[in-house]
């Protein structure tokens, strides 16, 4: 476990940076050892310094550079640091935006501070919490979604990314997609089961028309025939949380 956490804060909320310097100013293990409120001079911090901190805490919406634009600029560099997003973005916007990159946890403000405290701790010590590992898989389920080619704007979307959670937690559900999963998902957005089922079916035929093929081989290998027919909704809901399961044993053991 690090004795010291080096903490870099780009935020353009003077609130949530004051609140930040006063919470960690005496801090037994986190250092908050810089604070950029806009997102330029925060690019510019972490090209020339990105050895001197453990941690990175930014904003998504900020002046000059974005948060993405900085996301997309590490990657190019291949700046390799954990990175918690914190956004007043809509979770699900904001899971988008974030799925194609190395971020460890998304944190939707107004920010508490015990919670964030906890959370930086956890990140940096490669020991999550229950859930920090929920929100990564999350923002796993997001990615690969978003790589299929699957639009976050359709209603097919938002039922797979809830069935792909729920089997990834509970695998005996493989064979209760119809009498367990649909229903639920039916409940929690006010709709019926067999809109559910074709939602889902729509948006598989969508990310077969326009996903990233080598995604597709990747994930589904021999399992399918893509010249000849689709996977199933439970083929593809069961091989994309099985996918997950087989990643995070690695990462969460």
């Amino acid at each position: 476990m690090k004795t010291t956490i080096n903490a870099l804060l780009i935020d353009d909320t003077e609130s949530v940076i004051s609140r930040a310097k006063q919470y960690f100013s005496s801090h037994a293990v986190i250092n908050l050892k810089e604070t950029i409120n806009n997102g330029k001079d925060g690019l510019d911090y972490i090209l020339k310094h990105h050895d001197e901190f453990d941690i990175i805490l930014m904003d998504i919406i900020m002046p000059e550079v974005d948060g993405i634009s900085i996301l997309e600029e590490m990657q190019k560099r291949n700046i390799k640091k954990n990175v918690m997003i914190l956004t007043s973005y809509g979770k699900d916007s904001a899971m988008k935006l974030v799925s194609p990159y190395n971020v460890d946890y998304l944190m939707l403000k107004p920010i508490n501070m015990q919670t964030l405290e906890k959370r930086i701790i956890g990140i940096v010590n490669n020991e999550p919490e229950e859930d920090i590992k929920d929100n990564k898989v999350e923002i796993a389920i997001s990615r690969m979604l978003h790589a299929l080619g699957i639009p976050s704007h359709i209603r097919g979307y938002q039922y797979i990314r809830e069935s792909i959670y729920m089997m990834y937690q509970n695998p005996d559900m493989i064979g209760g997609i119809t009498k367990c999963i649909y229903p639920e998902i039916a409940n929690r957005f006010d709709t019926t089961a067999s809109r559910v089922e074709r939602a889902i079916r729509h948006a598989i035929e969508v990310s077969w028309a326009r996903g990233d093929y080598d995604v597709m081989e990747e994930l589904f290998g021999n399992s399918v025939d893509f010249d000849r027919s689709k996977p199933t909704n439970s083929e593809f809901i069961a091989t994309l949380a099985d996918n997950l399961r087989l990643k995070n044993k690695v990462v969460f053991s």
